[in-house]
């Protein structure tokens, strides 16, 4: 692949060229000349198949987690989320059971591997809200998500982006199924379809961004209605802070500054 240095800025295929643009540079690259029937019937390419099949599994259980924080993921996710969900997904496949292409996506098991996870990278939410807390609780049931902050200065642990006038915190928790292949269907499938995707955010107050909050913030999700939750679904407790300004008495969001973390899971 080559970089296209030409004043011309084309995007698009032409005479067996691929013209693009990534991270503000233009590229360009020959055009494949493997056909999709080879590709997919072909047995040198069985390997390419497998990893085909695997990366599709990925993307649907990425989807599904997406899914369980998308009424606040438009907020505080970047544009190559989908991506890094994905990618860390296709790193817990080696771990499942089955032949390769077929390999369970055993997310219970694996958790953990997302923990950490920040919906933007640019914008890490341990950089921008490192008040002590012990973090979300996730109840033995796991139907039920807790996280309590104590009284902290709003001047010390936030870092506000300009313009902000006060913030929320926010906790949010939701479920994602294992997937595993279907030969029938063929293609990765949910183990559980219910409550696959499912999620639901707790905001706080509106917090002005003066000095001491004045009192502990305690924060629940309950997601009781979902109970009992299969042994094959993960749940995922994620952690944000959203900045607004207030405006006569209105509090409108910010387009920037917003972040948030998995923090928990299980």
């Amino acid at each position: 692949m080559a970089k296209n240095n030409s004043f011309i800025r084309l995007e698009g295929t032409l005479d067996g060229l691929t013209f693009f643009r990534k991270n503000g540079k233009n590229f360009v690259k020959t055009k494949s000349g493997v056909s999709r029937n080879r590709i997919l019937n072909d047995p040198a390419y069985k390997r390419t198949r497998e990893n085909m099949q695997e990366f599709g599994g990925a993307a649907r259980c990425s989807k599904a987690f997406r899914d369980s924080f998308a009424s606040i993921a438009r907020l505080v996710g970047d544009t190559y989320l989908s991506a890094r969900i994905t990618g860390k997904l296709r790193g817990i496949l080696p771990n499942g059971v089955g032949l390769r292409g077929e390999r369970d996506i055993n997310l219970v098991d694996n958790s953990a591997s997302l923990v950490g996870l920040n919906f933007n990278e640019s914008k890490p939410f341990d950089r921008h809200f490192n008040a002590p807390s012990t973090g979300p609780v996730i109840a033995a049931s796991r139907d039920t998500v807790t996280w309590s902050v104590p009284d902290f200065s709003t001047d010390t642990y936030i870092n506000a982006p300009e313009g902000a006038t006060h913030c929320k915190l926010a906790l949010c928790a939701g479920y994602t199924s294992n997937y595993e292949w279907e030969a029938v269907l063929k293609s990765y499938e949910p183990v559980e379809d219910t409550p696959n995707g499912i999620g639901e955010v707790s905001y706080s107050a509106a917090i002005p961004l003066t000095g001491m909050v004045g009192a502990a913030t305690d924060l629940t999700v309950d997601l009781t209605a979902n109970a009992p939750i299969p042994v094959t679904t993960a749940l995922f407790a994620s952690t944000a802070i959203v900045f607004y300004q207030e405006v006569n008495g209105a509090f409108y969001e910010l387009a920037q500054g917003h972040c948030m973390k998995i923090a928990a899971a299980g």
